[in-house]
């Protein structure tokens, strides 16, 4: 069996996500550095003071959205991951588990009927409310 570092790294998406939230917010910082210089220059409020208002408010809120995406996507792909190996693991239990004959290791399932008749349970009547 592999050790865990020979393992393969699982799969995780989000890598350009990555770049765009990166540029996201250099753009978020410029503009933000713009205003900020426009603002203690002080004079009239002129059209590029709204431009760089309005480039700020905009590539903070596109780079916040895109975090949270990121981080859903890296979620999630943990999430599959520990899915991916709990249905190995059971998999290579329910396999191991053919042949051994030391009941204390095998891991059972439960039954879905509950009598030992060998047979699905009947209901009388054909009532499904019970």
């Amino acid at each position: 069996m592999a050790t865990p570092e020979d393992r393969p790294v699982p799969y995780r998406p989000g890598a350009i996500s990555l770049f765009f939230v990166v540029k996201a917010g250099i753009f978020a910082l410029a503009f933000w550095i713009w205003l900020l210089v426009l603002a203690i220059q002080g004079g009239q409020v002129s059209g590029w003071h709204l431009f760089a208002a309005a480039g700020a408010i905009t590539t903070t809120l596109v780079g916040v959205v895109l975090a949270i995406r990121l981080a859903l996507q890296a979620n999630a792909a943990d999430r599959h991951a520990e899915v991916k190996k709990m249905l190995v693991e059971i998999s290579w239990t329910a396999f191991a588990a053919q042949g051994a004959d030391d009941s204390d290791n095998v891991l059972h399932f439960p039954s879905a009927v509950p009598d030992d008749s060998g047979g699905w349970t009947t209901r009388e009547g054909g009532d499904r409310r019970r």
